[in-house]
């Protein structure tokens, strides 16, 4: 017998018709029903058997299809991170992952956005990753991953000289010269900067001169290159360099033997080494020196050349000086009756006499030294020197009223004290009060234990100075102050020498 499902479109009997051979339970058929749309439905099934054994009467029964449970899927990026960084050309295939209990995991690629960012024309920036998935039963979730892709190498630097190598002497291209650089950078050309890197062609004679080259890009920065060439290819030239040696003098005179030094001058490579130096023999205004020849350091040679100077020489000091004059040697003189300063003379019989200047005169008290020193037109000196002796006066006083030899004068303030003193110049008594230059009194401690003594005379009047040609001596009236107190009184004389008593001053 054969049963058939009759089913409305919106349900899928499977399978549509099942067979039987005999009944009972143990000979059942399943029938599975399927639909896409929850509801009711009615179903019939039709019997049909060609043996007529069985009941064919058709079944109607209702089919009611529930809404399945469904949960969200979950949507993941595979293959790359969030603020992951990555090699450009070894950046992971981003896949979406898919996981749903329903519909079952599923794997597909991911959605890729441009790169973005200030290098992305060459594919170096920023990337996203997205997915999306909607499950069967209208449920859908998402996921994105932004991430870098980096240059991983910064550019290469690289430079060719021709010749390859100097073709002179110490490190000198005597020749012209080329530089050519080459800056590689295959993964972010488009970011590549260059700094310097200009090729150069050298054709003219340079000292040492540095050439760079340097250059960044998205891959980081290359080091600076430097290359340094310099060029000589000119040949020196002989000229005179100087004195080398020479003691200089006055007026264009040379005081030694002169050291004359001939270079060949290199306005590039400089001259290796000095060929010669010439010293003069003998003194005159015109002593002859020679000249010599020189190659530059690069190895360029040139000829010698004969060059000569002449230089003015005089080595010898003037002779026979003398004072003419002055003060004679060892003599002595008192303060006030000193000669006149000398004046001096010289020979020379080169260059020529100069000057003849005469130091170390005074006329003060004590011993002194003169040089007389003669100085040639070349600056030779010598000198010769002459002592004498200016003697000092001789101070006698104070004279009574005032006690000496540290005793200490009582005397009553407001009083005039004579201080009576002379002066003398070796036996020459002075009488004239110019001789005399100061006289000060000062405030001093009164020592306990120190012999006093009263001024046994005092004058009226104020303080002056003069001289009595009829005592023969220098009177200083000396107005006592009226404050009580120790006191020293002092006369100085032209000469410096001087001479001083202590006072006490009572009421």
């Amino acid at each position: 017998m054969t049963v058939t499902i009759v089913a409305p479109a919106a349900v899928t009997p499977t399978p549509r018709s099942v067979q039987f051979s005999d009944c009972g339970e143990q000979n059942a058929k399943a029938v599975t029903f399927s639909s896409a749309q929850s509801g009711s439905y009615a179903v019939a099934s039709t019997w049909s058997d060609v043996a007529g054994d069985y009941n064919t009467t058709p079944s109607n029964f209702m089919l009611h299809v529930s809404a399945p449970t469904n949960t969200s899927p979950t949507v993941s990026i595979g293959g790359v991170a969030q603020d992951a960084s990555y090699n450009k050309g070894s950046v992971p295939a981003a896949t979406c992952e898919v996981t749903d209990a329903e519909d079952g995991n599923s794997t597909f690629p991911a959605t890729l956005s441009s790169v973005t960012g200030a290098n992305a024309s060459d594919g170096v920036g920023s990337q996203t990753a997205s997915c999306s998935y909607t499950d069967r039963g209208g449920l859908t979730d998402s996921a994105s991953a932004t991430y870098g892709i980096v240059d991983p190498s910064a550019p290469v630097v690289s430079s060719v000289l021709s010749p390859a190598s100097p073709d002179g002497n110490d490190g000198w291209y005597t020749t012209d010269v080329n530089l050519t650089w080459t800056v590689t950078e295959p993964e972010s050309p488009g970011s590549l900067v260059k700094t310097g890197c200009a090729s150069q062609a050298i054709t003219d004679d340079q000292q040492a001169t540095s050439y760079s080259c340097s250059a960044t890009s998205a891959g980081g920065s290359a080091a600076e290159q430097r290359v340094t060439i310099k060029r000589d290819g000119t040949a020196p030239s002989v000229s005179y360099d100087g004195v080398v040696l020479g003691t200089a003098g006055a007026n264009g005179w040379y005081t030694s033997d002169v050291t004359a030094g001939f270079s060949a001058t290199d306005a590039v490579s400089g001259p290796t080494t000095a060929a010669a130096t010439v010293t003069t023999s003998g003194q005159g205004a015109a002593v002859l020196a020679a000249s010599p020849v020189f190659t530059d350091a690069a190895g360029n040679a040139s000829e010698a050349g004969a060059v000569s100077r002449t230089y003015k020489i005089d080595q010898s000091a003037p002779t026979n000086v003398a004072f003419v004059g002055g003060p004679s040697a060892a003599s002595s003189h008192h303060f006030g009756s000193v000669p006149a300063a000398p004046t001096c003379t010289a020979d020379d019989a080169v260059s020529g006499l100069a000057s003849c200047v005469v130091e170390g005169y005074s006329t003060a008290v004590g011993p002194h030294t003169m040089t007389a020193t003669a100085t040639d037109n070349a600056g030779n000196t010598v000198s010769v020197g002459s002592s004498y002796t200016v003697l000092s006066w001789t101070t006698a006083g104070f004279y009574a009223p005032v006690d000496m030899g540290g005793v200490l004068n009582r005397v009553k303030g407001g009083s005039t004290v004579p201080l009576k003193f002379e002066l003398f110049a070796g036996p020459r008594e002075l009488d004239t009060t110019a001789a005399v230059v100061g006289f000060t009194t000062m405030k001093v401690t009164c020592e306990t234990g120190t012999d006093e003594a009263p001024v046994e005379t005092v004058t009226t009047g104020g303080t002056s100075l003069r001289y009595d040609s009829t005592a023969g001596q220098f009177i200083q009236n000396w107005k006592v102050p009226t404050t009580v107190g120790c006191y020293r009184a002092t006369v100085k004389a032209a000469d410096g020498s001087s001479t001083s008593a202590d006072f006490k001053v009572v009421k």
